[in-house]
């Protein structure tokens, strides 16, 4: 059985091997066909690409020649500065605060009741020199003026009586000298009649007598006259005595009225119709409107400058700015004393600048936080320039016939956008304050106004 499925498989062998030759043929001859496509294809593509080179080059051989520019100089627009050499300073942006130069506890110099107080006595009121801020109830005062004035008559009067009686002594005295100097001569008469023997012994003696009587009157005149005399002194020292007493009792009366000293701004009050006050106890508090002060703090190497440099601090123009809703309002001060000490916190020197104030300027107040510019050391035969016109930190660029040169020069200070050099500079000479990355020697520049003229020109030619 086996052997008959070989030889069946044999003969289907035989019968399909023609069958094979045929495709085997087929094959090859459509691979044949393609290869040939192929080579077509790519001989077609090779002669499209010749010819567009052909073509291509053609049309750049016979291209006209285009005119070349000649290459253009760069011109750099730039910002440009003239340098005034002279004397230059600094200004030194500062911080400070507002103080009242001149303050005062107003008390009571008299005890009593509060029977009226100025309207405008409350806190930030303003009062004027002069106005009556509170009266105290002057009834017991007055009483004591009343009583000083009559006391002071009374002892004026028997001043004038005792005056009254040193004349009368005086002229008892004179009296009695005149009596003693006659029983004087009627003696040395009846001494001289004695001799004679017209008078006794006895009226001689009598006459005698009399002289010491006389005598014995004058002393006690003179006595009497002294005693008088001092009774006029004393009385005059209780005159006096009265006069102050009466200058006391009108003092007290003045000052049941409290008045202000000065133009003033109310900072406190404590006084109220109807409270009773004492000799001493705090009425208000008043600082003087007319005279505010800024504190500013200087640091040590600030306040060294400006005192090396200009030989004094005090009497330095200083200019304040107060910030009131944005806009600054500007004053003049002026500085007028150094603090007693070093302020070790702020770490500098406190000094103090009294504000300038002008009428119908917007009051300052005490506690205002203000921006102060005060000039620094002043530097002589310096220039100052925009920072800008700094280049390497040593030198600028000054422009000569619209090209720039370079001019060394030392920085001697910063100001706020500029600084002030010192160095190859002259008065009318022109920097560039412009920043460049290709700054150097030689480069042509102009300036920016001047460009922006010739581009108005430029389109004002144009649209003609």
């Amino acid at each position: 059985m086996l052997k008959s499925l070989e030889e069946a498989r044999e003969e289907n062998g035989r019968s399909l091997s023609p069958l094979r030759r045929r495709a085997g043929d087929a094959r090859l001859t459509g691979r044949g066909v393609l290869v040939f496509k192929a080579a077509l294809q790519t001989v077609i593509v090779a002669a499209i690409l010749f010819g567009a080179y052909q073509g291509m080059r053609a049309l750049i051989l016979s291209k006209p020649e285009v005119p070349v520019r000649p290459p253009r100089e760069t011109v750099y627009v730039v910002e440009k500065a003239r340098v005034e050499v002279g004397d230059h300073a600094p200004m030194l942006r500062l911080y400070g605060e507002v103080v009242a130069g001149r303050a005062v506890d107003l008390r009571a110099l008299v005890g009593g009741e509060v029977i009226a107080v100025n309207d405008s006595l409350k806190a930030g009121g303003t009062v004027d020199k002069g106005a009556e801020l509170v009266r105290i109830d002057a009834f017991a005062y007055e009483g004591a003026l009343l009583e000083a004035r009559a006391n002071l008559a009374e002892a004026k009067a028997r001043l004038v009586e005792f005056q009254g009686e040193v004349a009368a002594e005086r002229d008892n005295l004179a009296r009695a000298r005149e009596q003693l100097a006659f029983a004087s001569r009627d003696l040395e008469r009846a001494k001289s009649l004695l001799k004679s023997g017209a008078v006794t012994e006895r009226t001689v003696e009598e006459r005698d007598l009399l002289v010491s009587q006389r005598a014995q009157a004058v002393d006690q005149r003179g006595n009497a006259l002294a005693v008088a005399e001092a009774r006029v002194t004393q009385q005059r020292a209780v005159i006096e005595r009265q006069q102050w007493r009466l200058s006391e009792a009108e003092r007290n009366l003045a000052d049941t009225v409290l008045k202000a000293p000065f133009d003033a701004i109310v900072r406190a009050q404590a006084a109220e119709i109807g409270r009773l006050v004492n000799v001493n106890d705090v009425v208000a508090v008043l600082y003087d409107r007319n005279d505010l002060e800024v504190r500013l703090t200087l640091s040590d190497s600030q306040y060294g400058r400006i005192l090396a440099g200009e030989g004094a601090v005090i009497g330095r123009p200083v200019e304040v700015q107060w910030y009131i809703g944005g806009e600054p309002v500007i004053y003049e001060a002026e500085i007028v004393r150094v603090g007693a000490e070093v302020a070790v916190e702020r770490g500098g020197v406190d000094v103090y600048a009294r504000v300038k104030m002008v009428p119908g300027q917007t009051p300052l107040r005490p506690g205002a936080f203000v921006e102060l510019h005060l000039a620094d050391r002043t530097y002589r035969s310096a220039a100052r320039i925009p920072e800008a016109a700094l280049f390497g930190g040593d030198h600028v660029f000054v422009i000569e016939e619209g090209r720039t040169m370079k001019r060394d020069v030392r920085v001697l200070a910063f100001d706020d956008g500029h600084i002030i050099v010192s160095g190859d500079l002259k008065t009318g000479d022109i920097v560039m304050a412009t920043r460049l990355a290709e700054a150097g020697e030689g480069i042509k520049v102009m300036d920016a106004a001047e460009a922006l003229e010739a581009q108005r020109r430029e389109a004002a030619g144009a649209g003609g």
